[in-house]
């Protein structure tokens, strides 16, 4: 399984280089002939159409990361609703790099934490703005799943969502469960991005 780097022009390389010593600088051209199931792909941000590539890519079923030289928590977005698996800056050290790459591959997502905060809150705001949204995302939860989903949402943790619902971290998890299943979410990330919609709004910028 190949580790593709798609960047265009000199871009800094030797910690990529460092955390997979096979890995292949290529361009965004050269990616969408090689690119195949289970290769590891790496797309640089400030690429044009960098989001259609990692659709493209993540579609064959390629493990696509994206790497920014400029972090933020709608960049964040974009790449996790266009199918990458983790997003991190792009001078990460050879370490995080491998520790990323282990984590997509098993079907985890990479967010960094700072971010995964950003993201959090970010689209809790949006929920404020757009309750009949909040409200659809959400149909089909029983009363107490809803306020489980709402609170993880706002980016509490289960400890904190059983002290707000006076209930059992355990009895969070089993919501959680729940909320997944019935939703069609994995994990925490998705369940943000499904209730925030940003899918509908991430298309229009």
């Amino acid at each position: 399984m190949a580790q593709l780097f798609v960047c265009q022009g000199r871009d800094e390389t030797p910690r990529w280089h460092a955390a997979f010593r096979e890995a292949r600088l290529v361009t965004p051209q050269q990616a969408r002939a090689q690119a195949g199931r289970g290769d590891g792909v790496w797309i640089m941000s400030n690429l044009e159409a960098w989001q259609e590539l990692v659709t493209l890519l993540a579609g064959r079923g390629a493990v696509v990361n994206v790497l920014s030289y400029a972090p933020s928590s709608l960049e964040t977005l974009q790449a996790l609703n266009a199918g990458a698996r983790g997003y991190a800056h792009a001078l990460s050290p050879p370490e995080m790099l491998k520790q990323m790459e282990l984590v997509t591959r098993n079907e985890g997502i990479w967010v960094l934490p700072e971010l995964l905060a950003q993201v959090m809150g970010g689209a809790y705001r949006a929920l404020g703005v757009a309750s009949q949204q909040r409200d659809e995302a959400l149909a089909g939860l029983t009363d107490r799943e809803r306020a489980v989903a709402l609170a993880v949402v706002e980016g509490q943790s289960n400890k904190e969502v059983a002290r707000r619902l006076d209930i059992t971290e355990r009895t969070v998890k089993a919501h959680l469960g729940a909320i997944f299943r019935k939703l069609g979410v994995r994990d925490r990330l998705q369940l943000i991005l499904h209730v925030s919609h940003q899918d509908a709004s991430l298309g229009e910028s």
